[in-house]
């Protein structure tokens, strides 16, 4: 998970939790941290298997739209990573951008607290029943 605020990310873990998804979440607030864990770190995806990212667009040292470019770049062994944006933004031409990057959910946190609780609910019932692909050698 690739989230500044905290209150979001436990939010959203809370509710994933809730849902039934009991996999290891590992939380970053920043993209420079996250893309070095990502491709770098021994444990991370590109070294050690399948991954599922949640993506905030709005990070303070770099776009999620960055990130997302980064991961699926042709030869980069997260192509096939899924990606789910969870973000604020709700403009059409960045929900247009991040399929066109190769963005796999685009989902627009809402304003109200329940109504983001419920959602990431729904997205963790979700979580439980796709498939991962395993990480390109």
């Amino acid at each position: 998970m690739i989230e500044d605020d905290e209150g979001h990310a436990r939010l959203i873990e809370k509710n994933i939790r809730r849902a039934g998804v009991s996999n290891e979440i590992r939380h970053f607030t920043d993209g420079t941290s996250a893309l070095a864990f990502m491709f770098d770190d021994p444990s991370g995806p590109a070294r050690n298997g399948p991954a599922l990212v949640l993506l905030d667009l709005n990070l303070p040292d770099m776009s999620g739209t960055d990130i997302l470019m980064k991961m699926k770049a042709e030869g980069s062994p997260l192509r096939r990573t899924p990606v789910v944006v969870l973000t604020t933004t709700d403009d059409k031409v960045e929900i247009e951008r991040c399929y066109d990057l190769g963005a796999n959910v685009y989902i627009t946190k809402p304003v109200n607290y329940e109504s983001f609780a419920q959602a990431i609910r729904q997205l963790g019932l979700f979580l439980t029943v796709i498939q991962i692909p395993e990480v390109e050698s």
